[in-house]
């Protein structure tokens, strides 16, 4: 499981608004182009976000789906990522210091990427998801300038 965590200067509810709008995936979900439809009962569990990754010419579809959904607290996701499987994305949030501290863990469920996962696929889940999690705090915190 390839886990990593940052604080954001927001409260739980704020990051929780980020999550709970679907449309905004693309904006910090690394690899995801454009957010093709999100069901009206996100981030409800069983509600679905259809996605396409990549970059145009060459995107293909797929779409995550909600396990588990706790307000300002936990979303897991099963994220399909084709060609690699798929993936179970946990996002834990947790009140720090006026803040959210915001842990993502990932872990690879099926296809290739589950029968590849060894610790060179687990740096690289790691790298792409600190990544992640700095878009993330970018669109919660609106920031007006780079850090």
């Amino acid at each position: 499981m390839a886990t990593v965590s940052r604080h954001v200067d927001a409260a739980p509810t704020a990051v929780w608004d980020v999550l709970a709008d679907g449309f905004t995936y693309s904006q910090w979900v690394v690899s995801t182009a454009t957010v093709r439809a999100v069901d009206a009962a996100w981030p409800a569990a069983g509600a679905k976000l259809h996605h396409s990754q990549g970059t145009w010419p060459v995107t293909l579809d797929d779409e995550a789906v909600v396990e588990v959904s706790k307000p300002a607290s936990r979303l897991v996701l099963l994220a399909k990522g084709r060609p690699l499987g798929s993936a179970r994305v946990e996002l834990d949030l947790r009140s720090e210091d006026g803040g959210t501290r915001v842990t993502m863990s990932e872990t690879p469920v099926s296809g290739p990427g589950k029968w590849v996962h060894n610790p060179v696929s687990e740096a690289l889940l790691r790298h792409r998801n600190t990544e992640a999690l700095n878009r993330l705090a970018a669109v919660v915190e609106r920031r007006t300038a780079p850090q």
